[in-house]
């Protein structure tokens, strides 16, 4: 008998007959390493392609039109369909549609990015990406072998990945007057948003254990199947012909009291609305309060002694190896506070983008909103929720972490709805993504779905990218002035 997923005899016959032909000529066939497109996700518990609505197959179609796959990226946004179409249009305008900068740029730009955070996920899609429209194969021996146009972009790329708040009107210069190597104000803008796109996207790559595709490094192996429980319609399929074993998403954490967390989290919301309704602090306590936040974000780290996800080697695509994410207020530096009313995505930034790099901050926009706004009014198995002061709190934390402070928002609040495992796991996914393990996501929100989970993992990618982008568009304006 052969897979039972497989109900076609003549298909069955013919799986037989390839199969057995294959293992007698020694050819290998590769096989997924993987349960799904993700590690943390049981497969049982994401799409499953071929049982998704009309919404998703279209979203599933366009993904397959734009990149030639039908990526493990897709395969888990799409819990949520409205930002995954939001994601995948700006993405496609940026990589294939007309800019400032050609296409073989771009994907390299892509590669770039994603090697500071080792995300080797994304690099080899890119590296695929960046032969295909013509890319230069020398230059994915090493950064050095690329256009000194590039290499030169590459402490702008260290600076945004890790430490973008050290970002001054100085590197801006340094990129735009380097005589023959020198960028446009355009084509920087379509550098920085690329870069701030695929940083982003590793720390959703990594938050969600995203598996590599079963056609790059560590995402097949070439044992060979077995005809007895396998059919070539399992490999078009991703089946492995193996039982799947899946480990609660609990952990072993009694449900009862998972479901107590949930009660006292929307306790506490409760609670705060009230007090907002009662009384509004000073301007001066909101200060004070956004300043003990933001210290104790520091104090905010891994104790894991788990070891991440194993990753190729890729520093060969970045300089300066040993340069990675530092607190902004260790060892007696001092970084001004990055005030909103004096430079906002809204009111500066957006403009400025659409301005040289036009449809690309309305694109940005829209997806911001989308990732701030999405919901769904419920938590956990609680519905008729508003989510909202949750939602806020998340991305605010997340800017707070950047240095970013919101005069109109009470800081007090975060301590009050994120718990101690919670922020460990934001602070690791937005600022180390690479050192993001499984029991970290298992940690939190323990009985949330993993649709909820991933949602929160949205949150933190646009939050982090409009925070980077503040500080690079920051720069370029007072270049500019």
């Amino acid at each position: 008998m052969l897979s039972k997923r497989c109900p076609f005899p003549d298909v069955r016959e013919k799986s037989e007959a390839i199969l057995g032909g294959v293992q007698e000529l020694g050819i290998r066939i590769p096989r997924p390493l993987g349960h799904g497109p993700s590690r943390f996700i049981p497969e049982k518990e994401t799409i499953q392609v071929g049982n998704e609505d009309a919404t998703m197959h279209t979203l599933f179609a366009d993904s397959f039109a734009t990149l030639g796959r039908l990526d493990n990226v897709t395969l888990v946004m799409v819990f949520h369909p409205q930002y995954l179409e939001s994601f995948l249009k700006t993405q496609h305008y940026l990589l294939q549609m007309d800019g400032p900068l050609p296409l073989h740029y771009r994907h390299y730009i892509g590669i770039m990015a994603a090697a500071r955070h080792q995300c080797s996920y994304l690099v080899n899609l890119h590296v695929n990406d960046f032969l295909h429209v013509g890319g230069d194969p020398k230059w994915l021996n090493g950064l050095e072998n690329a256009p000194q146009k590039l290499q030169n972009l590459g402490e702008l790329n260290k600076m945004l990945a890790h430490r973008p708040w050290l970002i001054t009107k100085e590197h801006i210069e340094q990129l735009l007057k380097t005589e023959e190597n020198s960028w446009s104000l355009a084509e920087l803008i379509h550098a920085v948003v690329l870069l701030t796109h695929y940083h982003s996207l590793a720390s959703f790559t990594f938050g969600c254990g995203i598996s590599p595709e079963i056609d790059c490094e560590g995402g097949h192996t070439f044992r060979p199947p077995s005809v007895s429980n396998y059919c070539l319609c399992d490999i078009t399929n991703g089946y492995h012909g193996v039982e799947e074993i899946h480990a609660s998403p609990t952990g072993s954490i009694p449900s009862t009291e998972s479901v107590c967390e949930v009660e006292a989290l929307m306790e506490k919301m409760k609670q705060l609305q009230e007090c907002r309704d009662e009384e509004e602090a000073s301007q001066e306590e909101m200060a004070t309060r956004f300043e003990r936040e933001k210290r104790e974000s520091m104090f905010v780290c891994s104790s894991e002694d788990e070891e991440s996800a194993a990753t190729r080697d890729v520093s060969r695509h970045f300089e300066d190896t040993s340069y990675g994410y530092k607190d902004f207020s260790r060892h007696g530096m001092h970084v001004p506070t990055f005030r909103v009313q004096d430079y906002s995505w809204e009111d500066h930034g957006y403009s400025l983008v659409n301005r040289l790099y036009p449809d690309v901050g309305q694109l940005l926009d829209e997806k911001f909103h989308i990732a701030y706004n999405l919901t769904y009014n419920t938590m956990a198995m609680h519905k008729d929720v508003d989510t909202s002061m949750l939602r806020r709190a998340i991305w605010n934390y997340i800017h707070c972490m950047f240095g970013i402070r919101y005069d109109d928002y009470d800081y007090g609040e975060i301590n009050q709805l994120l718990d101690r495992s919670f922020k460990v796991y934001i602070k690791t996914v937005v600022c180390t993504p690479e050192k993001t393990t499984k029991r970290m996501y298992d940690s939190f929100w323990r009985q949330f779905e993993h649709s909820e989970k991933v949602h929160v993992n949205l949150l933190l990618v646009e939050a982090r990218m409009q925070a980077e982008l503040l500080y690079a568009l920051r720069a370029i304006t007072r270049y500019m002035t």
